[in-house]
């Protein structure tokens, strides 16, 4: 009876004291900074997609189907002016990309987390792969100039077609590899060593394990990091002009899975806008043209993020 009594009265001073504790006003301060930035971020975000969002209106508004289908022009009263020639470059060189940098990226991932020892030398690769997600894109540019175009190793340029759609796609596949290595090592670190530990104690090889827990665990941060990674690719102009993206007319329309005309002259979508974007201080009409196709790569994007997302909590509910 007296122990109950005396831990009643330690509870009430406890709480006596939490209801004087004196207020935080540094806390408050930082919290409060730190709100300020998070409206003034989403201010300026809504200000500019509300602004490409009216500017755009004048082509998708009246001619979307029109707008989807031309090709690039001179003149932005051209009722043939469109973008298929950027989706097309755009819509291949993203699944060039899925193609070489996912497996490629999430393989050396395992290998690094799960097989390789850890010593100088994995030490000494990590860094430089964390160095190489730092590199300006420019950079990867000169290197798909010199490896894809000037066909200094191998002959590549012979393989690629020079400058197309698939010496693009490799270029920026090098170009997000760094990240999608190191999104995906986060993501196997993450998984909890008793999985693994569980897995061995049934009798599970190393790659059965991998298999059967860290991959299935593993694949939320996965597609999070390789969809991010998609969406920098997609959006990514430098690279493209240094590999030969056309900015002007081209002379063809190819289908959007053609695969044949993966080897000509290409363009995409940034390229598209960047060169619409400087031509609208001659002609104000490409100012809605521009907005418009950054609408549409808006959506592109968009829509990735969507599945993976969806992707992502299919998997969270099966590892629940």
């Amino acid at each position: 009876m007296i122990s109950r009594l005396s831990d009643d009265r330690s509870r009430a001073a406890i709480a006596a004291s939490i209801e004087r504790r004196r207020v935080d006003t540094r806390g408050l301060l930082f919290k409060t900074v730190l709100q300020s930035c998070l409206v003034i971020t989403l201010a300026l975000l809504a200000v500019l997609l509300i602004t490409v969002a009216l500017d755009s209106t004048d082509q998708i508004g009246t001619r979307l189907w029109e707008f989807l289908q031309g090709t690039l022009r001179s003149r932005s009263e051209d009722d043939r002016l469109g973008i298929h020639q950027g989706m097309y470059g755009s819509l291949w060189i993203a699944i060039i990309v899925a193609v070489l940098a996912f497996p490629i990226g999430i393989g050396a991932a395992v290998y690094l987390e799960e097989y390789a020892p850890r010593n100088r030398f994995t030490s000494f690769i990590e860094v430089n792969i964390r160095n190489l997600a730092g590199v300006p894109s420019v950079v990867y540019g000169l290197l798909g100039l010199a490896l894809l175009l000037n066909g200094q190793i191998f002959g590549l340029d012979r393989l690629t077609g020079g400058s197309s759609a698939l010496s693009g796609g490799i270029t920026l596949a090098i170009l997000v590899l760094p990240i999608v290595v190191i999104t995906s090592g986060e993501a196997f670190r993450a998984v909890p060593n008793e999985l693994r530990e569980a897995a061995y104690g049934v009798g599970a090889t190393r790659w059965e394990m991998i298999r059967t827990q860290v991959l299935p665990y593993a694949a939320p941060g996965i597609l999070t990091g390789t969809l991010l990674s998609m969406a920098r690719a997609v959006g990514e102009a430098a690279p493209l002009i240094l590999v030969g993206a056309i900015s002007g007319r081209l002379g063809d329309n190819p289908g959007l899975f053609n695969i044949r005309a993966l080897t000509d002259q290409f363009t995409a979508l940034p390229i598209v806008i960047t060169s619409w974007t400087v031509q609208s201080g001659r002609d104000a009409g490409f100012i809605a043209a521009a907005a418009a196709a950054i609408v549409v790569l808006l959506v592109f994007v968009l829509m990735m993020n969507s599945a993976a997302i969806l992707l992502r909590n299919r998997f969270e509910k099966k590892r629940g």
